[in-house]
């Protein structure tokens, strides 16, 4: 059957909220970092072959799964957009890469440090490795970077897929834009809100 959206906006844009809403909407689960064995660490290794320029079976990592968003689904948007060509691409995001930066600093990128004190990296499939693929350098950990990674990640995902496909999605829009697409009534239920940074559990300088 296949993914019946692919997300291509990165971790801290909702896409914890947006996972909720689509397995309510379609019934069945959604693909996210968090459901991985082995995450942020260790994704396994399909992941891997993906990340090292390989070219993985897209089916059988979604199998089981009716959409998919976060990393690392989103640093694939175009292939898998080109492999399952009747899913919507949504593009969840922030009011600013400042705002994203924030949110990142809070959550993943003290983790992402951690590993690299730790020496839990070179496996090649990992948070780390992310990171190095969307900036384009393992020197990955700089502010102004990383910001302007975001801003080029939604300019190329806003240029290359056509706009009856795109669904360019703020977490404030809440179900209207996802339904429009996917051709559902809008849920008589509040929209799902996961994913704050208080349920993280650590401060940043943790």
């Amino acid at each position: 059957m296949g993914l019946s959206i692919v997300g291509a906006g990165l971790p801290r844009t909702g896409t914890s909220s947006l996972k909720e809403a689509l397995e309510q909407l379609l019934g069945g689960d959604c693909y996210h970092m968090a459901v991985i064995p082995g995450h942020p660490f260790n994704l396994g290794a399909d992941w891997a072959t993906a990340l090292t320029g390989g070219s993985p079976d897209w089916d059988k990592i979604y199998d089981g799964y009716v959409a998919a968003v976060d990393w690392p689904t989103a640093m694939f948007w175009d292939e898998l957009g080109t492999h399952y060509p009747e899913a919507p691409i949504i593009l969840s995001r922030r009011d600013s890469a400042q705002e994203w930066y924030d949110s990142m600093s809070a959550t993943l990128l003290p983790i992402a440090r951690m590993a690299v004190a730790n020496g839990w990296t070179g496996q090649g499939c990992g948070l780390t490795d992310l990171l190095e693929r969307f900036t384009g350098t393992t020197d990955w950990d700089h502010p102004e970077l990383l910001m302007k990674a975001y801003d080029d990640h939604l300019a190329a995902v806003r240029e290359s897929v056509p706009a009856e496909r795109l669904v360019d999605w703020h977490p404030q829009d809440g179900w209207e834009p996802i339904c429009a697409a996917l051709g559902f009534s809008v849920p008589d239920t509040p929209f799902p809100w996961r994913g704050l940074r208080s349920e993280w559990g650590f401060s940043p300088a943790s």
